[in-house]
């Protein structure tokens, strides 16, 4: 399952990079004389209510899933190891106040936070990736804390606190890293739960605007059409859901790979 979700990514990413150019059809191109066409040999994924193809479309759309996967939770992982780091580390009322932070910002769902913030500041890509990466450092936080708070008690943080190294050395130099599988694992997890919140936000109007391909916007386009012109919303859903599937395989892997646990009941 590990290889199974480790070459749906690396086909989605290389859709992503070169898809539309080695199909050689504009994603934008309109044929109102052949709309809602079905799968032929000319079109394989048909075409949609303005005559666009959609195999084009969908393998565009990956390159705004996967920028945003990436972008989102590059930022949310970073944030939240900072922040769970120094939470962790320093304890007493820096941890409490964090903790809090982090427990009243658990206590929303954070869909409908994200679409909050997206209403507010308005629809459009960025706003979609500062809305989910808003929301999403606090499940890294969680999980670094609790790593750091074993990790500060390790005896190799405790002699290099007792040489004099400083807070921000023995944060980077020695805490962090025994962290960072961990933050490996949901971090390729993550990557599935970003881009499907994407879709969703996309699906309502929030994320990407037309014309630009979205699979989420081409969901809801295609929610009119499900009787005369299925293929509009089945070739979409079915590339969000392999897709994030293919990251929760690989998060899987990582984690079995990464867990000393895991390792030592294998063998």
């Amino acid at each position: 399952m590990t290889r199974v979700g480790a070459l749906i990514v690396f086909v989605a990413a290389l859709a992503a990079l070169a898809g539309p150019l080695l199909v050689g059809v504009d994603p934008a191109a309109q044929d109102l004389a052949q709309r809602l066409d079905g799968p032929s040999w000319a079109h394989w994924f048909g075409l949609d209510e303005l005559g666009r193809d959609i195999f084009s479309r969908v393998l565009a759309g990956a390159r705004i899933s996967l920028i945003v996967g990436v972008v989102v939770v590059s930022v949310s992982s970073a944030a939240g190891t900072l922040v769970g780091s120094v939470a962790g580390y320093f304890g007493g009322h820096v941890d409490e106040a964090i903790s809090r932070i982090i427990d009243i910002l658990l206590a929303f769902p954070g869909l409908l936070l994200a679409i909050a913030v997206v209403a507010v500041l308005g629809p459009s890509l960025t706003n979609v990736v500062f809305a989910l990466s808003l929301i999403g450092w606090v499940g890294y936080a969680r999980l670094v804390r609790g790593q750091v708070l074993r990790a500060r008690e390790f005896e190799f943080v405790q002699a290099a606190r007792a040489l004099g190294a400083t807070t921000p050395r023995i944060l980077i130099r020695h805490v962090i890293p025994t962290a960072l599988p961990a933050v490996m694992v949901q971090a390729t997890l993550g990557l599935g739960g970003a881009i499907l919140s994407e879709a969703s936000l996309s699906f309502l109007g929030l994320g990407v605007q037309p014309p630009t391909p979205s699979w989420g916007t081409m969901l809801n386009a295609g929610r009119t059409h499900l009787l005369d012109a299925p293929h509009l919303t089945i070739f979409p859903g079915l590339a969000i859901a392999v897709l994030v599937l293919g990251f929760n395989f690989l998060g899987d892997g990582l984690r079995d790979a990464l867990d000393p646990a895991t390792r030592r009941q294998a063998t």
